[in-house]
């Protein structure tokens, strides 16, 4: 059994963070990956079977789907990839393809794969400052990508080396804040969210929690459904997910 936290402020004790917020946590804690003495085995080896089978990254029939659209979609879109990616290395220098580290599955961390949008000279490779609306640093070409959600493509080749899914918890860079603290100080139960591999799109994106981490309420509600898709998950979910990406993102372009 993992304990479960629920921790309430009292307003003459404790000085809110925010209004209108009673609670930070209902949810199980439980350390999800790591090494050593605080290793990842001591609160799965302990789980249900039939649990462990209901976690996305333990399908099968997920992981063949996720090998076969995104293999299919590459070899697909290839043509239209190179003229993306002639674009942005004619208009802007620098390299196509942007880089970086982010958590994955269990917390072991990979290299993320996007279309470079932004200028080499005034980018954030450790990703700690967010990108705005109007962002000064986002070239032409990047404003059109990062509309449509094109420079998300090439994440696809993460999908087909096993370090994503099509579909879930989208991934952050080790040290991500949210309401300017770091985002498993805000909430407590935030690495539960690393028990799927991370996705190219979630739950969260299509429910309008994606973007800006300042405000605290979204960023907590943008974890509640990483995990309600976790705890929820099965092949038509995220079939529906792909279908609402494909209509939000790339067709009506909700990106900035």
């Amino acid at each position: 059994m993992v304990s479960t936290v629920s921790v309430g402020l009292e307003r003459s004790k404790v000085t809110q963070l925010w209004k209108g917020q009673q609670f930070i946590s209902v949810r199980p804690v439980e350390f999800a990956g790591g090494h050593g003495a605080y290793g990842s085995s001591a609160y799965r080896g302990r789980r249900h079977q039939k649990v462990v089978r209901r976690e996305p990254s333990a399908s099968l029939t997920k992981r063949v789907f996720d090998i076969a659209a995104s293999g299919s979609a590459l070899l697909f879109f290839a043509p239209f990839l190179l003229v993306i990616a002639a674009i942005i290395k004619t208009t802007s220098p620098g390299p196509v393809f942007f880089t970086q580290y982010r958590y994955g599955y269990r917390n072991r961390a990979f290299k993320i794969y996007k279309f470079r949008s932004m200028r080499t000279d005034a980018g954030d490779k450790l990703g700690v400052q967010q990108t705005v609306v109007g962002d000064a640093r986002v070239t032409r070409i990047g404003k059109v990508l990062r509309k449509t959600s094109l420079d998300e493509i090439p994440q696809l080749i993460n999908v087909l080396k096993g370090d994503m899914s099509l579909v879930g918890p989208r991934p952050h860079v080790p040290g991500m804040l949210a309401a300017n603290m770091l985002y498993e100080d805000l909430v407590p139960y935030y690495f539960q969210r690393h028990s799927a591999r991370p996705g190219i799109t979630g739950l969260a994106q299509i429910s309008g929690c994606r973007g800006s981490t300042v405000d605290p309420t979204l960023a907590i509600a943008r974890i509640d459904y990483d995990l309600d898709y976790i705890e929820g998950w099965s092949m038509v979910k995220d079939i529906k997910i792909i279908v609402q990406t494909v209509r939000k993102e790339f067709i009506s372009g909700t990106g900035f």
